[in-house]
């Protein structure tokens, strides 16, 4: 009987991640201005090499990846980044091209794991399909009970890995990285109510296509891991009333049977919405009120089956973790990294 095998994923969305690296997939670790604010290339960078090192996971699902196009590649910037410092994590595999400067992009270490690029579901024309196609596809979707599908398509189709362990188990993994629902380009009240309300529709479409695949591979019995940046949260903002529900309840399946959910403890404790003792992934400056915004962006779900191992859970959350808040290298490190910070979960397989 082989003995069991201990995993530690991470989901972590890294700002600006494209503008360290020039059309070679070099490093830009110098004295210049990176994208994030007030903070040099090589401070982010090196602010980056000390997160990674120090999750030491066997595989990151980076979210905000470096840009894939006909010049640059993801894959290649993100080899040289972890090669760099050293990260055990140092081969990458990505999946479809954004339409952005944002990819989808898994670090892993080959000793550990071997994800192979699966997506699942029809390859569909412009026209699109009803029934939750490949995700790089069109998924026609009635937004506003007009009985007139629109048509919606990821701007970040989400990576659908089958991945195998070194001792020979297998599980899957998608990462996402939802729609953001922030109005930008609004200029007036009702500009922002129209594009909010638009953009919450599209983020809930998004997760309404991902919830079909979610229940594809549950009726298989797939081990399933899905994660990244939701953009969306339980209670997290005033149109989830209006809706009903936050695209990543969609996702977990709150009004289906317990075999059929998926489960993600923090997401769970903003379900609860007791005393308002909600964690956070993410930290933004708001301009007008001079402040800082935390919000719980970022997620690890995990299948029934998977939830029955009794997964470790962690956020690295600057301030609210202890170790990450007595460890004042990694403390200033996840601060000047990104504004969101990273995800873990450590797994034991069986």
């Amino acid at each position: 009987m082989s003995a069991p095998e201990r995993l530690r994923i991470a989901t972590y969305n890294v700002e600006w991640f494209n503008a360290l690296f020039d059309d070679d997939g070099r490093l830009l670790a110098d004295a210049t201005l990176s994208a994030r604010y007030q903070t040099s290339r090589a401070e982010q960078a090196g602010a980056l090499g000390i997160v990674f090192s120090a999750m030491d996971a066997d595989a990151i699902m980076v979210i905000e990846a470096p840009d894939t196009g006909s010049k640059r590649s993801s894959v290649r910037a993100l080899e040289t980044f972890a090669q760099t410092f050293g990260i055990r994590a140092n081969k990458a595999i990505t999946g479809f091209m954004s339409e952005t400067e944002q990819e989808i992009t898994l670090l892993y270490d080959a000793a550990r794991l071997t994800p192979r690029h699966d997506p699942i579901g029809d390859p569909v024309g412009k026209k699109g399909s009803r029934d939750a196609p490949r995700f790089d596809g069109t998924f026609r979707y009635d937004l506003n009970s007009d009985a007139a599908p629109e048509l919606i398509r990821f701007s970040k189709p989400p990576l659908e890995l089958a991945v195998a362990t070194a001792g020979g188990r297998q599980f899957r993994m998608i990462g996402v990285h939802a729609k953001s629902k922030a109005p930008h380009g609004a200029r007036t009240p009702e500009e922002i109510t129209r594009l909010s309300i638009e953009n919450r529709r599209k983020q809930l479409a998004e997760c309404i296509w991902l919830r079909a695949r979610v229940e594809d591979h549950l009726s298989m019995g797939d081990d399933l891991l899905v994660m990244g940046d939701f953009n969306d949260g339980p209670g997290l903002d005033t149109f989830e009333a209006l809706f009903g529900h936050s695209g990543v309840e969609i996702v977990l399946g709150v009004d289906v049977p317990p075999e059929a959910r998926m489960y993600d403890p923090h997401a769970a404790m903003a379900q609860g919405g007791r005393m308002n003792l909600t964690p956070t992934t993410a930290r933004f400056w708001l301009n007008p009120q001079k402040r800082y915004f935390e919000a719980l962006l970022d997620f690890i779900m995990v299948s029934p089956g998977l939830a029955t191992l009794h997964p470790a859970w962690r956020i690295w959350h600057p301030w609210n973790d202890p170790a990450c808040l007595k460890t004042p290298e990694l403390h200033e490190a996840l601060l000047q990294a990104s504004d969101h910070f990273p995800v873990t979960i450590d797994l034991t397989l069986p």
